[in-house]
């Protein structure tokens, strides 16, 4: 990765941490606490976002509602935060445009490149292979 890739990378983490706004929706989010979206999710509503957990299950966590998929969720999402494996994540990324919302942040570990280049070409920020929960306390 270049300086000046490092450094937009960097403007899109903290664009999407601060003024995106504060409704994520964690895909893969569900009660098992053992997963690292429930952990995730966790930080991010101490950070004063809003999680929305997206599984098949649709269970409640962290006290909100669940919803079996981007589709489901009855009101505007900001963030759509990617907690499934690679071979998935382009699909969701491509449900997140397909839903309005603003950004997609696929976490640490999921990479799809050709995602990435649909989802910035209709114009929502995007971060890939990264951790908010790691990222967010840098930001002072």
């Amino acid at each position: 990765m270049s300086v000046e890739t490092a450094i937009t990378e960097s403007d899109t983490v903290r664009k999407i941490l601060t003024a995106t706004g504060d409704t994520w929706a964690v895909v893969g989010l569900s009660s098992n606490q053992a997963r690292a979206a429930f952990g995730v999710a966790a930080v991010l509503q101490r950070f004063g976002k809003r999680v929305v957990p997206v599984h098949p299950k649709a269970e409640t966590v962290h006290g909100e509602q669940g919803y079996a998929s981007l589709a489901d969720i009855p009101f505007p999402v900001d963030v759509v935060d990617v907690f499934v494996n690679s071979e998935l994540a382009g699909a969701v990324a491509d449900e997140a445009v397909a839903v309005g919302a603003k950004a997609v942040w696929f976490q640490l570990g999921v990479v799809d490149e050709a995602a990435y280049a649909r989802t910035r070409e209709a114009g929502l920020d995007m971060v890939m292979d990264r951790c908010p929960a790691i990222e967010i306390p840098r930001l002072g």
